[in-house]
């Protein structure tokens, strides 16, 4: 009958969790898309250098999608943390059982190498079409 009684406020607790979480991707992907574009204009004369030198535009593309994707498992890895030191304190404060499954923290930096591949194209694309001269120059 508790479990009657507690049940929709976990689902309304889950929903507002997944509405607040998706604004939270949201942001984080504009703030690292922000990083990469900055990334990009602070490495114009190197990415000129290196397609003058014979770079491809994959080889150019797949540096910053990768540089993106470890700033986003960096960041899933340190959130992982506080939720685990969070549970934890949790856990030991109010003497109920809690942790964290291992599918949890694999959909985590699922989710971390995904924002890191959407936030880090459109910069990785304007560095890889870049033209050499151009980029030299500047």
């Amino acid at each position: 009958m508790f479990t009657n009684l507690i049940q929709p406020v976990f689902k309304v607790l889950n929903i507002a969790g997944i509405i607040i979480g998706g604004f939270a991707l949201v942001v984080g992907m504009i703030s690292v898309a922000n990083i990469m574009f900055v990334s990009v204009k602070e490495r114009t004369s190197i990415i000129g250098i290196k397609k003058a030198l014979g770079a491809r535009k994959s080889v150019i593309l797949l540096e910053f999608l990768i540089e993106s994707v470890i700033l986003c498992v960096i960041g899933g890895l340190f959130g992982l943390l506080i939720v685990f030191g969070s549970l934890r304190f949790i856990a030991s404060a109010f003497e109920y059982d809690m942790f964290l499954s291992m599918n949890n923290v694999i959909i985590a930096v699922a989710v971390a190498v995904i924002v890191g591949i959407i936030s880090g194209v459109i910069p990785a694309i304007k560095a890889a079409r870049m033209d050499p001269v151009d980029a030299i120059r500047s």
